[in-house]
């Protein structure tokens, strides 16, 4: 027999339902509003100075077109590219190595590791210091200082931790019986079952490495080896946009060209997000054991 909703509960949702469309419309009105004034005409623009609202016969992809043929967009987008991909690898590859042993009560140097760990949760040695110790490992305009001093999160090591640590025992326990070692174990039993940690840290570590824009600045002085975001914020701060596009090409409005900017930055981990919120839960782990 089911339980009629009073009054109460009933206008409890009626008021969550509200907040949620009004966030949800808080976040889409100015992801739209960039979308459209990214692809609105010169003629239009004049008239209107931006409008929520472009129908499809006036659109106009000139923008992209033009920023995607310059030749500094697509290069700094290439070094973000190549920045985020190699750099969220080695972030997984450390961040695993280190968290599986930590996870193992039986380590014998766990609690002070760890509590290394946590300390720098708390302090850090401050940005002159960082780029003290870059300078002198010789990184200065080397995409390495983009990657090697944030090789680990201490937030992220942390709860691989304690995903490892719910991992069912009696799996690694079998097959170490049966002869694996611990690479082997960490191989073909742990890593399998933890692709919802992976995916999650992985996107992580990507978010924070594309969006990298401080670092850059700080230890990349060469032009042609600023990552997207830097070019992003000359793009946005420039008081001619233009010199970044072709100058024969047609004229476009400043804006027009610096949302184009922004959607074709924003665009690869839109899509990249989808691919791996399947792998969020840990479903997968259901049904490893059986009683």
């Amino acid at each position: 027999m089911t339980r009629s909703m009073g009054f109460g509960e009933k206008m409890f949702d009626v008021v969550v339902w509200i907040i949620l469309i009004l966030v949800t419309l808080a976040v889409i009105i100015p992801l739209w509003y960039l979308l459209m004034v990214s692809v609105t005409p010169f003629d239009l623009w004049t008239r209107t100075g931006g409008t929520l609202f472009v129908a499809p016969w006036q659109m106009t992809f000139e923008g992209y077109r033009q920023l995607l043929t310059s030749p500094r967009l697509p290069r700094a987008f290439g070094v973000s590219v190549f920045i985020t991909t190699v750099g969220t690898l080695l972030n997984l590859i450390v961040t695993t190595l280190m968290a599986y042993p930590l996870s193992k009560s039986n380590f014998p140097l766990r609690k002070p590791i760890l509590l290394a760990v946590l300390f720098t949760t708390l302090f850090s040695g401050g940005m002159v210091p960082t780029y003290l110790v870059v300078r002198q490992l010789g990184l200065l305009n080397n995409y390495g200082s983009l990657m090697l001093p944030g090789l680990v999160s201490a937030f992220n090591l942390l709860v691989m931790i304690a995903f490892f640590r719910n991992l069912p025992a009696e799996i690694e326990e079998a097959a170490t019986i049966d002869g694996a070692s611990d690479w082997q174990v960490l191989w073909h039993i742990v890593l399998p079952l933890s692709k919802p940690i992976l995916a999650t840290i992985g996107l992580f570590y990507a978010v924070a490495h594309w969006n990298s824009f401080f670092d850059a600045v700080l230890y990349i002085s060469n032009a042609e080896m600023q990552p997207l975001q830097v070019v992003l914020r000359s793009i946005l701060s420039a008081g001619n946009v233009n010199e970044y596009v072709d100058p024969d090409a047609a004229l476009m409005p400043q804006e027009t060209l610096r949302m184009a900017a922004v959607v074709l930055t924003t665009l690869p981990l839109l899509f990249v997000y989808p691919l791996l919120q399947k792998h969020f839960t840990a479903g997968t782990l259901l049904g490893s054991v059986k009683e």
